[in-house]
């Protein structure tokens, strides 16, 4: 069984009012981020609909039920509640008729309502549901907000980690997530990263155990999710390792099918790692603001013995 989100969150995020009160939202889910406008369903045509999606009714949809004709509009509720529609919302807070609320209390469908406009509601909840229902992993890390880059910092246990991150809050940046970080494909280009609810805020430093960041630092060193930029991973200095010194070539790492730029950082005492991470986020923005420094270094290398000749 895929990802599940139950609609009695889903009302208390998009702050719905539940018309169907003796229809409990806690045991239904919404298993599909896609939403439907039941305006073909409406005339009657069922072909190829799909019952899995939210049921918003707009003002279109509202207006031209009520030029239908009574018994026509009660086999076109029966026929749309026979499908088992998760839920059906009204939007601008229009008013369903008391039938369609009998019979969707028998059917043990909910009926909700919104204030918002139909199409902003629907970009709002589509949206939330992409994120709540991405594919999702856990991996052994820590995100950090960088100067606007998500910066995902993986390693060997007790590499140190945590205490780079630490180093980097104190300079100012945001936390999202030490020791695990989950981990959600928003999109082809996007992967969102967060922190398990018991886990969220804290960070662990050997030695001296559970920090918790929020309450030290205060809220502005924290945040509740990332889009994930950029991977930094630490290892311990190998002399006999090549290591790449001007990046002229981008490294990648693959999380759910998306690739990732990714740099591996050797580590020697005496390394500065919260400096480093910074100088990393502020390099990948150059380079997504179209300046590449190797390039430039290389550009400037080839006109050098251009002239030379």
């Amino acid at each position: 069984m895929g990802q599940c989100v139950k609609i009695s969150e889903v009302a208390e995020k998009m702050e719905l009012k539940n018309l169907t009160p003796n229809v409990e939202l806690e045991d239904k889910s919404i298993r599909v981020p896609d939403v439907n406008r039941p305006a073909l369903q409406l005339t009657g045509y069922f072909e190829h609909f799909d019952s899995e999606r939210v049921q918003i009714v707009g003002y279109v949809e509202y207006t031209y039920l009520e030029t239908m004709e009574k018994q026509v509009k009660l086999s076109v509720y029966e026929e749309l509640l026979r499908h088992q529609v998760p839920c059906i919302i009204y939007s601008k807070k229009l008013s369903p008729d008391p039938e369609l609320l009998e019979m969707a209390t028998e059917a043990n469908i909910p009926v909700l309502q919104t204030d918002k406009a139909t199409s902003a509601f629907m970009a709002e909840l589509i949206r939330w549901l992409n994120v709540k229902l991405a594919p999702c992993i856990s991996i052994h890390g820590v995100l950090v907000d960088v100067y606007g880059v998500g910066v995902l910092i993986m390693g060997e246990s007790g590499i140190g980690k945590s205490e780079a991150a630490l180093e980097l809050i104190k300079r100012g940046h945001r936390l999202v997530t030490d020791d695990v970080v989950e981990i959600r494909k928003v999109s082809d280009d996007t992967l969102v990263g967060s922190a398990p609810d018991i886990t969220r805020h804290f960070i662990e430093l050997r030695g001296i155990g559970i920090v918790d960041v929020k309450s030290m630092f205060g809220v502005q060193c924290v945040r509740e999710t990332q889009n994930i930029d950029l991977v930094i991973t630490l290892e311990d200095w190998n002399r006999d390792k090549e290591y790449d010194r001007l990046g002229l070539e981008e490294e990648y790492t693959e999380f759910l099918g998306n690739k990732i730029v990714c740099h591996s950082i050797p580590i020697r005492p005496g390394r500065n790692l919260a400096i480093i991470v910074e100088s990393a986020a502020v390099n990948y923005r150059q380079k997504q603001m179209g300046y590449n420094a190797a390039q430039e270094l290389y550009k400037r290398v080839q006109e050098n013995l251009t002239k030379r000749r």
